[in-house]
């Protein structure tokens, strides 16, 4: 079962931007070595999300340009398929993204989106809604060191995408553990706040 805490008013959606973490080609399309089973449920709760946070969406991209000779480099190897220009297509929002017309889009090339890019836009101590893919590998990683900053997280669970369904609520299962940092809601909910 996945983990839902009470949504409090240091969460108001009102005050926060939505982050939606790598809707990209490579992670959606169901051809990809990395597409998510879960992609196409979460989306349709994103949907919903950015245009209730209209004016404050933000969008990032995973991106390949990391230094190879560092565990990159191996991590490339693995994933030959993955290690293309930032330019592939694989690497473009998808069509739904893209037409969502977000605010600002950030490109980095690491799993965590969590930096000066993204702190620049929203403050160093943000209320920040996320939602994307992989619940897993990317999310996670932007959660936890947005949490550790002292961002307030809200952590839309039905608008999150995983590799699959477990390791998708083991996911939310450990981010739940950083409450009331990290609280993680439904669409619904979030949307009942806005």
């Amino acid at each position: 079962m996945t983990p839902h805490t009470h949504v409090d008013p240091a969460h108001d959606s009102s005050k926060a931007w939505l982050l939606v973490i790598d809707p990209q080609v490579i992670f959606a399309e169901q051809s990809s070595d990395w597409a998510s089973p879960m992609w196409e449920a979460a989306w349709a709760n994103i949907e919903r999300l950015a245009e209730a946070f209209e004016g404050r969406v933000i969008l990032t991209r995973w991106i390949p340009t990391a230094d190879r000779s560092t565990s990159w480099g191996e991590y490339f190897e693995a994933w030959p398929f993955a290690d293309v220009p930032a330019s592939d297509p694989l690497y473009d929002l998808t069509p739904e993204a893209a037409a969502l017309g977000a605010s600002h889009v950030i490109d980095e090339p690491t799993f965590g989106k969590w930096g000066t890019q993204l702190t620049a836009i929203t403050g160093g101590s943000p209320r920040l809604v996320v939602a994307g893919v992989s619940t897993d590998c990317c999310v996670i990683s932007t959660v936890l060191p947005a949490a550790d900053s002292g961002a307030w997280i809200t952590l839309v669970g039905d608008a999150c995408a995983g590799s699959d369904q477990g390791n998708h609520e083991r996911a939310l299962s450990i981010m739940g553990l950083f409450a009331p940092q990290v609280r993680i809601a439904t669409t619904n909910e979030v949307l009942s706040l806005g």
